[in-house]
């Protein structure tokens, strides 16, 4: 339990540097992903062997870094749209 208290009060940090730079800048969305499946996995085992109410830590913990990868896919896409566009020469050509 203590471990998911700690390691889970790093995640409102995490996301509020995704949220407020807009960029991933050091972040991981495989990391992401494997951590997510890893709260998932103690999200079921708690629902199917041992019921308590370190569930709830799992699930916070859970929610925060779906928020996190939410925030990820949008600063790519608001990273994406910001690149400049390039016309090739042909392209400046043709006009």
């Amino acid at each position: 339990m203590f471990m998911l208290v700690c390691f889970g009060s790093a995640w409102p940090f995490a996301i509020y540097k995704s949220y407020t730079s807009k960029q991933n800048g050091g972040k991981s969305i495989l990391f992401l992903l494997i951590v997510l499946g890893g709260y998932i996995s103690g999200i079921i085992h708690k629902l199917k062997y041992n019921f308590d109410a370190v569930i709830y830590l799992y699930m916070l913990n859970a929610f925060m870094v779906a928020f996190d990868i939410m925030l990820y896919y949008q600063n790519l896409s608001l990273q994406k749209s910001a690149e400049p566009v390039t016309v090739s020469r042909s392209e400046s050509e043709l006009s």
